[in-house]
């Protein structure tokens, strides 16, 4: 019989599987409207910890010690690395935005949110809907920035070689700029479901 842990996506169907039956053992898959809140609760934190995951990586690891990767090596980052990981950040943005957007309909406070909580003057919408635009800019500027100049940079789209450079300074600092943000954000997504 094959390893699950040999495929990644038998070990992330592992994953699942094991928490159905936890679900089911522990009492807790009482599917009802509520339930169905707490899915995609449950949907926007995983997508979520793979995309402020990936980023982190990019800040704290790949991009400090890239500048120690002798020069002949790093295409080898950029052309088998790089490609997979943006791939899984820009969809992790994505789900994360779709997720939390389904979960604020489901828990009717989407509009209030959107509206920083001044529609009705409810603090807890106020928090929930500044971790929200945050991560509405944090990603616009993966899908609309970072990913059109990361291109630039895997040579997926072709430009001169003196804009590689810029595409590369570009990607990064917004990168570097999302990571900022990724701590309020975190702050008031949290504190929304803790304080309040």
């Amino acid at each position: 019989m094959k390893n699950p842990l040999d495929s990644l996506g038998q070990t992330i169907l592992a994953g699942v599987v094991i928490a159905v039956i936890l679900a089911l053992l522990a009492n807790a898959l009482h599917i009802d409207a509520n339930w169905w809140a707490f899915f995609f609760r449950w949907l926007h934190v995983l997508s979520a910890v793979m995309w402020i995951g990936l980023l982190w990586y990019f800040n704290f690891v790949q991009a400090v010690n890239m500048p120690k990767v002798p020069a002949d090596q790093r295409p080898t980052i950029i052309k088998h690395i790089l490609p997979d990981a943006l791939f899984w950040f820009r969809w992790a943005a994505l789900s994360t935005v779709v997720t939390g957007l389904i979960l604020a309909w489901l828990n009717n406070y989407i509009g209030n949110a959107l509206a920083l909580g001044f529609l009705a003057d409810v603090p807890k919408d106020r928090a929930i809907g500044i971790g929200m635009w945050l991560g509405l800019i944090m990603a616009f500027n993966v899908w609309f920035i970072i990913w059109p100049n990361q291109q630039k940079v895997m040579g997926l789209v072709e430009v001169p070689a003196d804009q590689r450079p810029k595409a590369a300074r570009m990607a990064g600092v917004t990168s570097r700029f999302n990571t900022m943000l990724s701590v309020p954000m975190l702050y008031f997504m949290v504190s929304a479901q803790n304080i309040f």
